[in-house]
C-alpha cells in the first residue's frame, strides 16, 4: 500500500458474494471500505459489521454515480475501487436472445464500470496511490456455447479495462482485473431467475471457488508496494480447465 495514500477503499456489488467478501477481507486489511449496491438493507448491516459505511447504488443510472461520488468525496475519498457490480441474465443462443437480458448485461458489466470508474477517478488520483479493481470474469476472454450475451458484456469489460491500464500509464493509479471461473454464489439464482437447479448445475462434480477466494486476490493486489501492478488474475477451481472445460467427478 502506498504511504502516500489513503485506506479508503470502495467496493460496487457488495451486498452479497463477491462484492461482500472483499468488503470484509480489504476492513480485515485496515481499509475504511465504502459499499454501494442496490439492496441498502445488506450493505447497511454489512457496513455496521466492518465498520464501514453504505449508500444505495445503482451503477447503471449516472445520477445515482454522481451522487455516490460526490459522497465518497465527503468521506475523504477513495484511493481504491473495487468494480465489482455485474452479473449474468439467461444462456439463450443468439439465434433465441433475449433483448432486455442483453441490454441489462451490457449496462451492468461495461456501462456501469465506465460511469463509476469515470466518476471516482478524481479521487483516486488524489490519493496519491489509486488503483481499479475490475472484477470480470473467465466469459470474459474465452467463448462457451449460450454464453453470448455475457460473454459479449464481460469481453467489454475486460476491453475497457484493458484500455484504462494504457491511459493510465505514467500516473499513479494502477489498474487490475480479476477473471475469477467457477464461484458458488447468488450469481446462478440471479442468472436464471432463483431456479436452484440451473444455479448449482456448473458446480457439479467440482470444488468451485468461493466468494473469499476471489477477495483474497483483491487484497493481495490492494496492498502490493505501490510500484508493483497486477495487470490481470485468472483465478479458477483445480477442476476447471477453460470457461465450459470441468472434470467433473463421476
Amino acid at each position: 500500500m502506498s504511504d502516500s495514500g489513503s485506506r479508503f477503499a470502495v467496493v460496487t456489488g457488495a451486498s452479497s458474494g463477491i462484492g461482500a467478501a472483499t468488503a470484509r477481507a480489504l476492513a480485515g486489511a485496515g481499509f475504511v471500505v465504502a459499499l454501494g449496491a442496490r439492496r441498502e438493507d445488506r450493505i447497511k448491516a454489512l457496513a455496521e459489521e466492518i465498520g464501514g459505511h453504505a449508500r444505495f447504488l445503482d451503477v447503471t443510472d449516472r445520477d445515482s454515480v454522481a451522487s455516490f461520488a460526490e459522497w465518497t468525496e465527503s468521506l475523504g475519498g477513495a484511493s481504491v475501487l473495487v468494480n465489482n457490480a455485474g452479473g449474468a441474465r439467461g444462456l439463450e443462443p443468439v439465434a433465441e436472445m433475449d433483448e432486455e437480458h442483453w441490454r441489462w448485461m451490457f449496462e451492468t458489466n461495461v456501462l456501469g464500470v465506465g460511469l463509476v470508474t469515470k466518476a471516482l477517478l478524481p479521487q483516486l488520483r488524489a490519493s496519491g496511490g489509486g488503483h481499479v479493481v475490475v472484477v470480470g470474469s473467465a466469459a470474459g476472454v474465452e467463448a462457451y456455447e449460450g454464453g453470448s450475451g455475457y460473454n459479449a458484456a464481460k469481453f467489454g469489460t475486460h476491453a475497457v479495462t484493458r484500455s484504462l491500464r494504457l491511459e493510465l500509464l505514467g500516473e499513479d493509479v494502477r489498474v487490475t482485473e480479476v477473471l475469477p471461473g467457477a464461484v458458488r454464489t447468488e450469481f446462478g439464482l440471479v442468472r436464471f431467475e432463483g431456479d436452484e437447479e440451473k444455479a448449482e448445475a456448473p458446480y457439479k462434480g467440482i470444488t468451485p471457488l468461493t466468494a473469499e477466494d476471489v477477495a483474497e486476490c483483491v487484497r493481495w493486489t490492494v496492498t502490493l508496494p505501490p510500484h508493483v501492478n497486477v495487470d490481470r488474475i485468472d483465478v479458477r477451481p483445480v477442476r476447471q480447465g477453460g470457461a465450459a472445460m470441468f472434470a467433473r467427478d463421476s
